[in-house]
């Protein structure tokens, strides 16, 4: 009686074992196929990545070109310009 108990308990066992190892195998053989596919997505960039870097370098590019032009006018206001600056004619007071 004790042998008939335990048949249909090794049968679903062996059943889930068979499921873990199927699964297994997938993960085993799909792991390269992963790998690759992340390796590229990192290698490669894509049009609308590439325009929001473009984009953050344009802004920053301007940003900077603004500051330039602040301390210019700073300097042309206090009367120490550089070579470089152009400053407007100043008027007598």
């Amino acid at each position: 009686m004790k042998a008939l108990a335990l048949l249909p308990a090794s049968l679903l066992l062996s059943a889930c074992m068979v499921g873990q190892v199927a699964k297994t195998a997938v993960d085993v053989a799909t792991l390269p196929v992963k790998a690759v596919s992340a390796g590229v997505d990192a290698a490669t960039t894509s049009q609308s990545e590439a325009d929001e870097k473009r984009g953050r370098e344009l802004r920053k590019a301007d940003e900077e070109r603004g500051r330039q032009a602040r301390l210019m006018q700073q300097r042309c206001r206090e009367g120490r310009p550089l070579a470089g600056d152009i400053c407007p004619l100043q008027r007598p007071r």
